[in-house]
């Protein structure tokens, strides 16, 4: 007479081990999925009245040109749009820094295959060579967004605008995951409150005297 199946066993795993997964395994695998087919789903929908125009924003994003040319304009009148050109440059530099050295270097996520989700040419950038996670050109944009709008309160909405179209740009252009935009976000935000916090604290120091001043104050012995 046949046994009756055993209940209760471990699952293999695709690795072949028989140990079951971890729930947090099994959720970030899940949200994977997700991603995955957010990805397919933006690839798979024809905008052909976008592609051009997203496609030329992503590029004109590289290496936060547009955030810095915007930067530049508002160091022009001095003033509260100098501080607010300056702290979201230090967000950008922050947020850079923590992306590149840190994010990208521990998580090491392939980026997506464009290919294969069938991207259409008219949506292509250069492919970058880094890691996926998480997307430096939302992180920054999203930091120097927050930083300006801080301290330049009307400049807060149509940066930040501009920040979300550059992030949904890299998914467009197949380059990004979704969940690398969203990652690229929270860094952004995080690096803008750091560089807010280190702006007012240098901004709220007094001024050191030179020392010449304090040679012909000093009282003759």
């Amino acid at each position: 007479m046949a046994e009756p199946p055993a209940t209760g066993g471990s699952v293999p795993l695709p690795d072949g081990t028989g140990r079951p997964r971890s729930p947090l395994r099994e959720v970030l695998a899940d949200l994977s999925a997700v991603d995955g087919a957010l990805y397919a789903a933006v690839a798979a929908t024809p905008t052909p009245a976008l592609d051009r125009a997203l496609r030329r924003l992503s590029h004109a994003a590289d290496h936060s040109k547009i955030s810095l040319a915007v930067a530049a304009a508002l160091a022009l009148p001095g003033g509260r749009p100098r501080r607010a050109a300056a702290a979201g440059v230090g967000a950008i530099a922050v947020a850079s820094a923590v992306g590149n050295l840190l994010g990208k270097r521990l998580v090491r996520r392939p980026r997506p295959d464009r290919e294969a989700a069938r991207v259409t040419v008219d949506r292509h950038v250069r492919m970058p060579t880094s890691a996926s996670f998480p997307s430096g050109h939302t992180a920054s944009a999203v930091a120097f967004a927050t930083a300006v709008g801080v301290v330049l309160p009307p400049a807060a909405a149509p940066l930040g605008m501009l920040a979300c179209a550059v992030g949904y740009s890299r998914v467009h252009t197949g380059v990004h995951y979704p969940g690398d935009v969203a990652a690229g976000a929270v860094l952004g935000l995080a690096s803008a409150a750091t560089a807010l916090t280190v702006t007012e604290a240098l901004l709220s120091r007094p001024p050191s005297r030179p020392r010449l001043a304090l040679a012909l104050v000093r009282p003759r012995s």
